[in-house]
């Protein structure tokens, strides 16, 4: 069965939807199978590899709230081989409305994937959107494993303390398979003091491990979103495509440990 990870944080710009895009094309580029699902209205990550949204015409929203809950009818095969996409619309947030009268509301997307699809991938990386809520919550209660990045800066820290105490309800109450893979640290510029001391103070957090990959702000990484393509793709020599590639070598490590 695959493994499936769960990419969390209730604060935005932290680098959810880069990490999955760009871990879906490391992980793609060592000849795995990975789905990205994309559970943020927003849809950053469907048109992030390469669709356009205005041609998407079912999406996990559709999945959510039928009663048939299956996922394969709607996944797209992206221009990248090894890289396939359940998208979202705008949809998904009238779809999390409606799943708040739904029997079974916080395993709808988990059964989903047991319509065969898990079986068929070996990585499943869902990007869940900026909130704590019922699409979150389904993203985290279908998943093995959740990757939190972590923006080295105060407020991304304060906040991130709900985040995991969310995730320990989940695991205790929801699905108890649910581990934390790691934090990984974003947008990080070491040359700064305040950069250090974020990610000294990241690397010194007792409730979650830490990864060794530190993702870095570079200019190829803020370009390759433009592109609709893995930074992987987009520049393949580039410093930020050597991240994630040291990035998913440590998602493969930690998943075997």
């Amino acid at each position: 069965m695959g493994k499936v990870i769960a990419v969390a944080n209730q604060k935005g710009g932290v680098g959810k939807t880069t990490t999955v895009v760009n871990l879906a094309g490391a992980l793609a580029e060592r000849g795995l199978k990975v789905l990205a699902i994309d559970m943020d209205a927003q849809a950053n990550l469907t048109a992030g590899l390469g669709f356009n949204l205005a041609d998407i015409s079912r999406s996990t929203a559709d999945v959510l709230v039928s009663q048939e809950r299956a996922l394969a009818p709607i996944i797209l095969h992206s221009d990248f081989p090894g890289i396939d996409v359940a998208p979202a619309t705008l949809d998904l947030a009238s779809a999390e409305v409606d799943l708040f009268n739904a029997m079974g509301r916080e395993y709808a997307l988990r059964e989903a994937l047991e319509d065969g699809t898990r079986g068929a991938y070996d990585y499943i990386l869902i990007d869940c959107p900026p909130t704590l809520g019922l699409l979150t919550i389904n993203g985290l209660v279908a998943s093995d494993a959740v990757i939190v990045p972590v923006q080295a800066q105060y407020y991304a820290l304060k906040g991130l303390k709900n985040l995991l105490n969310v995730v320990k309800t989940i695991h205790s109450k929801l699905n108890k398979d649910l581990t934390i893979l790691g934090l990984l640290p974003t947008f990080v510029d070491q040359r700064t003091v305040l950069g250090k001391e974020m990610l000294a103070e990241m690397q010194g957090y007792a409730d979650a491990p830490v990864f060794k990959t530190i993702i870095g702000s570079t200019v190829r990484l803020g370009e390759a979103p433009l592109t609709g393509k893995p930074i992987t793709v987009y520049a393949p020599v580039s410093e930020a495509a050597e991240m994630y590639r040291e990035l998913a070598a440590e998602v493969i490590a930690r998943g075997q440990a």
